[in-house]
């Protein structure tokens, strides 16, 4: 949900309700709380800056060189079939509801695909076969269920679900062909994934996900559903992306196993051994289908740069030429490939996308180098290029540790000192802010001279594993601490105006937003924040069964009489009595993750205080899809257009 917020980002635009303006009614899914009316001329402001869409990769089909894609059909994202460079996607899917997670062919072939998504915003996935117009359901319609893995051999599929007790994520395997034939290889407890088969079809590769976002890499015996240890036991490690090699002796993984970024791994004969440089952070690891070339996505300054490597010697062979950019965050966080080998090892596909490009397909042709891309999204109503680069900017935090943050500064032609929204990403450890396209926000930037920051507080993803920890358990408030201490660098940046700041965020942003709110309100005039955390133990009570124990590494054990003490302390809840700025907050009625209790608390205690607090209530959202439709999407902004209006301006 947090990706969707921050690529959305935040709108300004002029003018108050005028006597010839006619108020936008409240839509009928929406519960609103305290908002005045908002103008119906924000809908025509608003449009040129909405005229831009993103195309990600999905996958390859399994015999002819054509893409699966998402992109939007209308007002929904379907799934579509690029049949070459540049042709126009055609849409494959016709969904009515739901968000699409992933869709993949077979390996083994055949024109059908599979596809993940949904149930309205319960966050309830279900695999489908599609098959020309034919739409058929794998799973049981109820349950939680992950990505297909599937198999070269036989063209089956294996796949996590909680159909089971609703809570641990147990390994299936089904034909696609035939829903009936599903059954469970393994019972477990916690959350499992699975991402691959041996190329004899005999074993799975699952990961394991523990408590602190550390997971463990397991082999599983297809037949008989023993499983296999093969990452070191006990060592605190994220491991991700594991794959066979083609005569199956050898795994591929990425890691930050013994060192602080993550790297290219190999195990072989029960011994892993390194195959990218220390110190290069690789994001992502895919390796061809003859075993000889590892595909990498590496992060230098802030970009991506997608190398080929030798699995012989470790050599880099090969750097794709693209300009400054990134392949941007996966449609789903974990389980979902973001590096894909064409089925003849010909090329590597993926997404890329820059301050000037939301998201875009491309390849790179294995032996020559040429990069080739294939969909062309438009980018809205303005010329892009006219906007500044954004920029890298780091501050000394209170115990001396450096924190950066990307900052976009508005067209030169605005003078003067400049008000700065602060927009915290969510997570806390799996997100990283670096220069993306702001969508919307370009209207924040290019009309009403407004920065924008992007901070990575101490926790944040990609700087170190011992950079997330920093803010685990009691350390929560320091990561607090590290936006007083961009205040003072706002301060000191004679181009920004320090008497004019807004924070905002969603999600674990969103606790951020109320806590800075409550510490820091002599120095902010206004904050939002949606799906927000504001009790720490109600809300690890109150989450999706299948999370509790991830959030207990991170935030503190609730059940512990000590810890619940402490986080009662931590939460803005128990402080909302300070809470004195202008407040707006925005939650889904189907939040599985973060209930709308924390909402509904909050606005309460907040409203006690007697200053001006919105509640907006999406009545069909979640989390994961806030706020939703696209008329939801709508409404999100033009309340929050109004608020920014009313209370930054």
């Amino acid at each position: 949900m947090y990706r969707v917020l921050r690529t959305a980002g935040l709108l300004l635009l002029g003018g108050m309700l005028s006597a010839q303006d006619a108020a936008l009614p409240v839509p009928a899914n929406v519960t609103a709380d305290g908002l005045p009316l908002i103008p119906g001329a924000l809908v025509a402001k608003l449009r040129p800056y909405g005229e831009f869409r993103r195309a990600q990769l999905l996958g390859w089909h399994g015999q002819q060189r054509q893409l699966l894609v998402l992109t939007s059909t209308g007002t929904a994202n379907q799934v579509h079939l690029v049949a070459a460079p540049l042709a126009t996607p055609k849409p494959v899917t016709a969904f009515t509801e739901g968000t699409i997670g992933a869709a993949s062919f077979s390996p083994a072939g055949g024109d059908f695909f599979v596809v993940r998504k949904d149930t309205g915003a319960a966050e309830t996935h279900q695999l489908h076969t599609v098959d020309g117009e034919s739409t058929t359901l794998l799973t049981d319609g109820k349950s939680r269920n992950g990505l297909p893995a599937w198999s070269r051999k036989s063209g089956r599929i294996a796949f996590d679900s909680n159909r089971r007790n609703g809570r641990d994520r147990d390994i299936y395997v089904v034909d696609p062909k035939d829903p009936s034939s599903s059954r469970m290889v393994a019972e477990v407890s916690g959350s499992w994934e699975v991402w691959g088969w041996s190329p004899d079809d005999t074993a799975l590769l699952s990961l394991e996900l523990l408590p602190g976002n550390d997971t463990a890499l397991w082999s599983i015996d297809v037949a008989t559903g023993k499983k296999t240890l093969l990452t070191p036991n006990g060592a605190s490690a994220i491991w991700s992306d594991p794959q066979y090699s083609r005569d199956g002796r050898s795994v591929y993984a990425l890691s930050n196993h013994g060192s602080e970024l993550p790297r290219a791994w190999r195990i072989r004969d029960g011994k892993w051994s390194a195959v990218s440089r220390e110190g290069d952070a690789i994001e992502a690891i895919a390796l061809s289908p003859d075993g000889k070339t590892l595909a990498v996505s590496v992060d230098r300054d802030g970009s991506s740069r997608v190398e080929l490597i030798d699995t012989a010697t470790s050599r880099t062979r090969l750097t794709a030429a693209l300009p400054a950019g990134q392949l941007p965050a996966p449609i789903t966080p974990r389980g979902v490939w973001t590096l894909q080998w064409s089925p003849d090892g010909q090329e590597v596909a993926f997404s890329f996308g820059s301050a000037r490009m939301f998201s875009d397909v491309f390849s790179v042709n294995a032996t020559s180098g040429a990069v080739t891309q294939w969909t062309k999204s438009p980018v809205g109503g303005i010329d892009v290029t006219t906007l500044p680069e954004p920029e890298i900017v780091r501050w000394k935090s209170f115990d001396g540790k450096m924190i950066s943050g990307v900052l976009y500064r508005p067209p030169a032609r605005f003078t003067g000192p400049r008000p700065i929204i602060i927009n915290i990403h969510g997570g806390p450890n799996d997100t990283r802010e670096r220069p993306r396209f702001q969508g919307r926000s370009n209207y924040f930037l290019n009309e009403l001279g407004i920065a924008i920051v992007f901070p990575n507080v101490r926790g944040s993803f990609g700087f170190g594993k011992s950079f997330e920890k920093l803010d685990d358990g009691s350390k929560r408030n320091d990561a607090v601490k590290d936006i007083g201490a961009l205040l003072d660098w706002i301060a000191a940046d004679k181009a920004l105006d320090a008497t004019r700041v807004m924070v905002t965020g969603a999600s674990y942003g969103g606790y951020m937003t109320y806590a800075i709110a409550e510490r820091y309100g002599d120095r902010i005039r206004c904050a939002f924040a949606a799906a927000a955390i504001s009790d720490f133990v109600s809300y690890i009570e109150g989450t999706e069964p299948g999370r509790q124990q991830d959030r207990r590494a991170e935030y503190g054990d609730e059940r512990d009489p000590e810890t619940r003490t402490l986080l009662t302390a931590m939460s803005p809840l128990a402080g909302a009595a300070t809470l004195k700025v202008p407040l707006m907050i925005a939650h889904g009625r189907k939040d599985a993750r973060v209930p709308l209790a924390q909402a509904e608390a909050m606005f309460q205690a907040a409203r006690a205080n007697g200053g001006p607090v919105w509640m907006v209530i999406y009545e069909d959202a979640g989390h994961e899809n806030f706020p939703g439709t696209t008329a939801n999407s709508n409404y999100n902004f033009y309340t929050w257009i109004t608020f920014v209006e009313r209370y930054l301006l």
